[in-house]
């Protein structure tokens, strides 16, 4: 599957850049162009500044909203994010259809995070013009949602976050929720962490995207999934997950021949795969809320057999009995077995009802609290009338 991806703000501009390195990535090492094209998008030339992948040029990286805010950013405001993506909206699109190839691309994944301004705001306003442009194209939106210490201290990120969350969803043919919190590694500095973050949560795709684009015939999976699989899954709230098995490199092709015990081996190395990539999924669901899934096997070939198949997709009709599932398997990985999950159309997800319900009661507060700003500062007006000024 080949997609047009698109970072805006800070934080989706440097998921965005982590694309660019896995289609770099894809490319040496596949011969597989997987995202034709990278952009970034930003009100802050600083950010753009820091990208170190994502081409150079003002058609890939690009600065919104210059007169607006001079190039230092929004300040959390998302409102005014997203009047500045109304105005700037041509010239994303105008960058997008110059991009290489972009008739043959499937779809386009804009990725931003909720809690802040630049991001928030403008992502569902260029989805919404996106999907006007090129209707026959889906158009997915991968949304980060804050950190539990951002959620705690700032009420303006819970607001943010619901505000986005609902305008993406009612635009977007799928929204993919990653849970920052979920990533979380306790002793990584904070620079580290961030992007050991953004590292974990694009490389699922990496085999996802390449497995039916793959050229090679001894790659080409028995059950190849490809673009139209992934196209016919994602809807509405989705969660993904990754897990991976080590597997020995080389065996003794006698040893253990026909033996139970190499042959429960095999299994159990898919099924723990399958149980991280369960238990690593992008945001906590609950896998029977689930409408669609799809999994992907990636390993050596002689990894991947019939009961490996048969005993994952099993389980995974237990786990989410309702869901339509679809699953491929690409033999390519080397030393490990790794599995690609995902979870879509959800019936219900937890953390979003959670914001839709906090963000409606901090509106009157947010709303009372302006007020009170503006009274007070009336108040000091009114002091102030009988005093003469020098600019009289």
């Amino acid at each position: 599957m080949k997609l047009v991806i698109i970072g805006f703000g800070q934080a989706g501009s440097r998921i965005a850049d982590d694309f660019a390195r896995l289609n770099k990535k894809a490319k040496a090492q596949r011969g597989i162009d997987v995202a034709p094209g990278v952009f970034a998008v930003n009100t802050d030339a600083a950010d753009l500044s820091g990208l170190s992948t994502i081409k150079t040029d003002y058609q890939h990286r690009i600065l919104i909203g210059g007169r607006k805010t001079g190039g230092h950013g929004v300040g959390k405001i998302n409102e005014l994010g997203a009047e500045i993506a109304r105005e700037d909206a041509d010239k994303v699109v105008d960058a997008l259809r110059n991009t290489k190839n972009f008739y043959e691309t499937d779809g386009f994944l804009l990725i931003a995070s909720a809690a802040g301004g630049t991001g928030s705001g403008s992502m569902p306003i260029m989805a919404q013009h996106i999907k006007e442009r090129y209707p026959d194209k889906p158009v997915y939106a991968m949304v980060i949602l804050p950190f539990e210490h951002e959620e705690q201290n700032e009420e303006r990120t819970v607001y943010n976050t619901a505000v986005c969350l609902k305008s993406t969803y009612s635009v977007a043919d799928a929204v993919i929720l990653i849970d920052n919190q979920r990533y979380v590694r306790k002793d990584f500095s904070l620079k580290n962490n961030l992007s050991q973050i953004n590292s974990m949560i694009v490389a699922p795709f990496y085999n996802l995207l390449c497995a039916g684009e793959e050229k090679r015939s001894k790659f080409v999976g028995a059950k190849t999934l490809d673009a139209g699989d992934i196209i016919q899954t994602l809807l509405g709230w989705t969660v993904l997950g990754y897990g991976e098995s080590q597997i020995a490199r080389f065996k003794n092709p006698f040893a253990g021949l026909g033996s139970f015990r190499a042959k429960s081996s095999e299994t159990h190395k898919g099924i723990q795969a399958m149980d991280e990539a369960v238990s690593e999924l992008s945001t906590y669901v609950n896998p029977k809320d689930a409408s669609r899934a799809l999994y992907l096997i990636s390993g050596p070939a002689k990894e991947i057999n019939m009961d490996l198949v048969k005993e994952i997709g099993d389980w995974l009709k237990d786990m989410a009995p309702n869901a339509i599932i679809r699953n491929g398997d690409y033999p390519r990985e080397f030393g490990q077995l790794n599995i690609t999950l995902i979870l879509s159309e959800l019936s219900d997800v937890e953390k979003v009802r959670r914001y839709y319900n906090e963000s409606t009661g901090l509106i009157p507060v947010i709303k009372q609290r302006q007020k009170d700003v503006e009274c007070k500062l009336q108040s000091i007006d009114d002091s102030a009338r009988d005093i003469p000024s020098l600019l009289d």
